[in-house]
């Protein structure tokens, strides 16, 4: 399905245009799930937790991009097409882009600074994104 806004993106090359593929959006939905459970778990790391909830967020709001038609190299430009594949209002997705941020500083400066309240926050996100994409895929 061909978004306006999207296809302004792939025109700037924010984006890339790719047909939709349901057996990649099935799998990647899997995966998403997968990660959200591994980021509940309560003997992992805290560190390990907030990583898996954050994987979890990005696969399915890619996987979210990717039934729409679109590909994305970027992984903060995958959260904000959140407006546009889920019709998602800019507060929800921007807690996915403090995760984000957070998890920049973790991979590019070693220092990660999360609480267990951040943590619920973004699984609690996390699922609630995965409902959506499930029904989407439905």
């Amino acid at each position: 399905m061909s978004l306006p806004a999207l296809d302004n993106l792939v025109r700037i090359g924010q984006l890339k245009a790719e047909p939709r593929n349901e057996a990649e959006a099935r799998r990647m939905l899997s995966m998403a799930r997968t990660r959200l459970d591994d980021a509940r778990l309560a003997n992992l790391s805290i560190e390990g937790r907030f990583t898996s909830a954050y994987n979890a967020a990005h696969t399915a709001a890619l996987t979210a991009l990717r039934w729409h038609g679109y590909r994305s190299e970027n992984r903060y430009t995958v959260f904000q097409c959140l407006t546009h594949t889920l019709n998602w209002p800019a507060p929800r997705w921007r807690v996915l882009d403090a995760a984000h941020q957070k998890r920049n500083l973790a991979e590019y400066e070693g220092f990660l600074e999360v609480d267990e309240s951040a943590i619920t926050e973004l699984c609690d996100l996390a699922g609630s994104l995965i409902a959506e994409v499930s029904k989407m895929l439905e």
